[in-house]
């Protein structure tokens, strides 16, 4: 009897380890259920396995399930191995994976591969409630405009933003722009964003007081809209207007990642709606947070990164109306 092969480390491993339908089955399996396989509805442990249609059968409550019930996987007809093909290609592409070029590598439609991408950004998300900055540690703070250059627009959408501009003048909202906020732990490298509805004093620290430790040190720039947070934290201010670093006084962090998701949206999306730029940035987040360091013991080989992600799908779930606004309306009959 053949050895199984050994698990992948690259890409091109990859694709030919999940070929199988049944290793596919088992490396889920073992991911999501490490004790053992567990019913979903009744949460016991004693099921068997119908191997002609690679589900289970719960012997207590007699239900079947798959292993890709309750996940980010779930009623999809995408076989397993392109689905976790995507998932290596979105977690450990530097620069990301358009939908275009995920459907022309995966041989699927390109409104599928789209679907796919946001299911994967789904599970990607980070739902830690722990604070930035703990036991008096170092966050930045700083919060950033996306959107189209008005340079590379046709000269009637300019005039036309710039008239709309011209009317929202003297007011936090920024037409043609959505509004982010990040903060970066220094000590443990983690990066948290947030879309916001504007950059107005009361929506820019709550966002802080939300995320960051009190009693921290936090470091941002000199818009008066971070004024008073001397009051909750140790607020240390850079005026960029005359320098952008003074000692340890700066926010080139979060300059650093705004500049890589800036390129990353120009440069693989093109394009991407208000609507959905939440999940462009946790797709972003979460390879910054797990990009290792230079040295041996930080770095996170892509196999690493790839059984991290297949680790987060589990009770995530995004349906195609959900994901389009959609969520809740009667469809029309045909």
């Amino acid at each position: 009897m053949e050895a199984k092969a050994q698990f992948p480390k690259s890409l091109q491993d990859a694709i030919r380890y999940f070929c199988d339908p049944d290793v596919c089955v088992e490396f889920l399996a073992s991911v999501r259920w490490p004790d053992g396989v567990q019913c979903p509805a009744c949460e016991q442990k004693r099921a068997t396995f119908l191997k002609s249609r690679r589900i289970w059968k719960c012997k207590e409550c007699s239900r079947q399930f798959s292993v890709k019930l309750g996940t980010i996987f779930e009623e999809s007809p995408i076989p397993l191995d392109k689905w976790l093909t995507a998932v290596w290609l979105v977690v450990n592409c530097k620069n990301g994976v358009s939908s275009y070029e995920l459907a022309k590598d995966l041989n699927i439609t390109q409104k599928s591969g789209w679907f796919m991408l946001h299911r994967i950004r789904e599970a990607l998300k980070n739902r830690s409630f722990e604070k930035l900055g703990g036991n008096g540690g170092a966050v930045e703070s700083d919060e950033s405009f996306i959107g189209a250059n008005p340079q590379k627009m046709h000269k009637e959408r300019r005039l036309k933003l710039q008239q709309a501009r011209s009317m929202k003048r003297g007011t936090d909202v920024w037409p043609g722009k959505t509004a982010v906020i990040g903060m970066l732990d220094r000590q443990t490298r983690k990066i948290r964003t947030q879309v916001i509805p504007n950059v107005k004093r009361e929506t820019l620290q709550n966002a802080i007081l939300d995320n960051v430790a009190y009693g921290s040190t936090v470091y941002t720039d000199a818009a008066v809209a971070y004024d008073n947070l001397g009051k909750s934290f140790v607020h240390e201010v850079v005026n960029h207007a005359v320098e952008y670093v003074n000692g340890q006084v700066h926010t080139n962090g979060l300059e650093n990642f705004w500049s890589l998701f800036k390129r990353n949206l120009r440069g693989t999306y093109v394009s991407v709606e208000p609507f959905h730029l939440e999940r462009y940035l946790d797709e972003q987040v979460w390879r910054f947070n797990n990009r290792g360091g230079k040295k041996r013991e930080d770095r996170v080989s892509d196999s690493d990164r790839f059984v991290m992600a297949c680790s987060q799908i589990t009770g995530k779930r995004l349906t195609f109306a959900e994901l389009t606004g959609k969520a809740g309306q009667q469809q029309e009959a045909f």
